[in-house]
């Protein structure tokens, strides 16, 4: 039995499940009755994690986001892990969002100061776009991950490498 336990805190986001999300958004763009008539158009960039929506209505721009966002939603994807990137106006209306997948140093030290503030016996420490989290106790460590939960960070949390 390990002496220490420890997890990873990661904002990863599973490109597969995106480009899911992309493929049911654009077959509810080919389905829906109120974008008949409108020239509207979802693309998505898989290296930078963009989805490219435009639409020649700037009311049928928004539907376009809210039918993006509730498909990442139901593939388990954080909302707010979603960021405008560019709105513009034009004979065309495009909008630009983005899949933020890494923590920045930001909520980095947010986490770190959340984990410290519970006086729980473990150890946090930065590793690049990851958190290690590392305790002798594995019950300490869940309390830590509900306690990450909670804060309302607007990235895709995820716990992975328990040992």
């Amino acid at each position: 039995m390990a002496s220490e336990h420890s997890f990873d805190i990661s904002a990863a986001i599973d490109k597969q499940e995106l480009k899911n999300a992309f493929e049911q958004a654009k077959k509810e763009l080919d389905s829906r009755y109120d974008l008949k008539g409108i020239k509207t158009e979802i693309q998505f960039n898989e290296k930078d994690s963009i989805f490219k929506l435009s639409s020649s209505s700037e009311s049928k721009l928004d539907v376009l986001k809210d039918i993006v966002i509730s498909k990442l939603i139901k593939r388990g994807i954080n909302s707010g892990a979603i960021k405008e990137l560019s709105r513009e106006n034009g004979a065309m209306f495009h909008l630009n969002l983005k899949a933020n997948d890494s923590i920045d140093s930001e909520n980095a030290k947010k986490i770190n100061k959340a984990i410290k503030e519970s006086k729980l016996k473990v150890n946090s420490s930065i590793r690049g776009d990851e958190i290690r989290v590392v305790g002798k106790q594995i019950d300490d460590l869940q309390v830590v991950m509900k306690i990450v939960r909670e804060l309302d960070l607007e990235l895709n949390i995820s716990f992975k490498n328990l040992k």
